[in-house]
């Protein structure tokens, strides 16, 4: 970011301390060029001369990885459980691209689908969106219990890196990556899955103009206000409070908590405005360390930190993530 910035020796410092104080150690990226030395980057621009990629050229880029990384997350996912030709429903989640035909197509040809599969897609809701596609699927299976529902969500953040250097896009350059994350959801349980309970969202709207995600001819613009971590720590008491008691538990009931890590300052403010005991976030904690914050994927792979340490264990876990609007949603999804 310097580079391609030509950055002054102030913002360099202030940058240096954003980085350092961000708690990620390691992102990930489609694009080789944050790998690349500047004669060899084939996205960012090497001189001043040359212009930052328009919306088409990211978009074709969308449109050739976004299948692949997706396609691997989906195999993964259903390795000895189904097949793809198993899939009854898909849902495809994404933000960062979009296309006609998209993703969803692309991924019932690249691997034989049915071609009379339900598909739909949830599109631009940001980082709360893989738990919304999570409610839709849970619909689909009360209404179909022999339904086989594969949800995936893949976001390219990095190809949205602008050529402007201001605050939001700082931001959001030094926070974001790439990854996908995929769910199978079916009606009848099976192995050591989890039971889906019950949702709750919650809009604050007094945070509308605070965090949003728009189209523009340069790539897509984050707003990314540095009020949004008070803003959701100042609601997260009472969504928390709602959400259990749509529920029919309590708060002392939660056994995991499945946090989406926006970034290290709304998982500090949200341990203390819960009163957390030490080391309740840590899985959230380490998705960040290691990925960043991906948009959507970034909840469910913070469920999988879980399930990999949780085995056999009975669980009750509350997940939560958070998006333009302010919007706020959670899951509680159990185990007995």
């Amino acid at each position: 970011m310097q580079e391609v910035y030509q950055l002054s020796d102030p913002d360099k410092r202030k940058l240096r301390f954003l980085y350092e104080h961000s708690s990620i150690d390691t992102r990930h990226s489609v694009l080789e060029d944050f790998n690349l030395p500047a004669d060899a980057r084939t996205f960012l621009p090497a001189t001043n001369s040359q212009s930052f990629p328009s919306l088409e050229q990211r978009m074709a880029i969308y449109n050739r990885e976004a299948v692949k990384v997706s396609e691997e997350a989906i195999k993964d996912c259903i390795a000895g459980w189904i097949s793809p030709s198993d899939i009854t429903h898909l849902i495809t989640v994404s933000c960062t691209g979009m296309s006609a035909p998209g993703l969803d197509l692309q991924l019932m040809r690249t691997m034989e689908m049915p071609t009379d599969i339900f598909r739909t897609s949830v599109n631009f809701m940001g980082c709360y969106a893989a738990i919304h596609a999570l409610k839709l699927a849970k619909m689909i299976c009360d209404g179909a219990p022999d339904a086989k529902v594969v949800i995936v969500a893949t976001e390219l953040c990095t190809l949205h890196f602008q050529e402007t250097f201001t605050e939001d896009n700082a931001a959001s350059s030094l926070l974001f990556a790439d990854g996908a994350a995929a769910v199978l959801v079916s009606g009848k349980h099976s192995g050591n899955g989890l039971k889906l309970q019950g949702f709750y969202s919650q809009v604050a709207q007094k945070g509308e103009a605070d965090m949003a995600w728009e189209l523009s001819s340069k790539g897509f613009l984050m707003t990314l206000s540095g009020y949004i971590p008070q803003l959701i720590s100042e609601d997260i008491s009472q969504l928390v409070a709602s959400a259990v008691s749509a529920n029919n538990i309590q708060q002392e009931d939660i056994t995991h908590w499945c946090v989406h890590p926006g970034g290290k300052r709304i998982l500090d403010l949200i341990q203390q405005q819960l009163k957390l005991a030490a080391g309740t976030l840590d899985d959230s904690r380490a998705v960040l360390s290691r990925y960043g914050n991906m948009s959507s994927p970034t909840i469910l792979f913070v469920l999988k930190e879980i399930l990999h340490k949780l085995k056999d264990q009975p669980a009750n876990i509350m997940g939560m993530a958070f998006g333009p609007g302010l919007t706020m949603e959670t899951f509680i999804a159990t185990r007995s």
